[in-house]
């Protein structure tokens, strides 16, 4: 099983960006973790801050990955093309939307998420271990 793990802008900065929000863990702390617990799936991670890139990623996905696990950061209440992205490759390619923090206990703009419809599941609020969550229920859900 082949997942990618794709990270929207800022989040490279994690460990160092609003710690009393999104935790001390970096992207590189959350990868090692994800891949202690769930040893057996193949993981392939990435991040950018172009909303083009992630586009052109998840479009690249058909036939390669079995999964997304997706934080669009500040795109996901911004960006149709995103949503587009993942609902043309959803029939073939699953995916998951994870947030560090509950949006919606922040500030009312981030309460809606443009790209939760394209999406199986969308976990929040747990910081780093909401990847391990999202883990966990994307395998689950590709085994069926």
């Amino acid at each position: 099983m082949k997942i990618l793990v794709l990270n929207g802008p800022n989040l490279n900065l994690l460990g160092t960006r609003e710690p009393e929000i999104y935790g001390h863990e970096t992207l590189a702390d959350i990868e090692d973790a994800m891949r202690a617990d769930h040893p057996q799936v193949e993981l392939e991670f990435r991040q950018s801050n172009s909303e083009a890139e992630l586009i052109t990623w998840i479009g690249d996905t058909r036939g390669t990955y079995d999964g997304i696990i997706i934080n669009p950061a500040a795109l996901t209440h911004t960006s149709l093309g995103l949503c587009d992205a993942l609902k043309a490759v959803a029939d073939a390619v699953p995916a998951i939307e994870v947030h560090l923090s509950n949006t919606h206990k922040r500030e009312e703009i981030r309460h809606k998420s443009i790209t939760a419809s394209a999406c199986v599941g969308q976990i929040m609020g747990f910081q780093g271990f909401g990847y391990i969550l999202a883990l966990r229920a994307l395998v689950n859900q590709i085994n069926g």
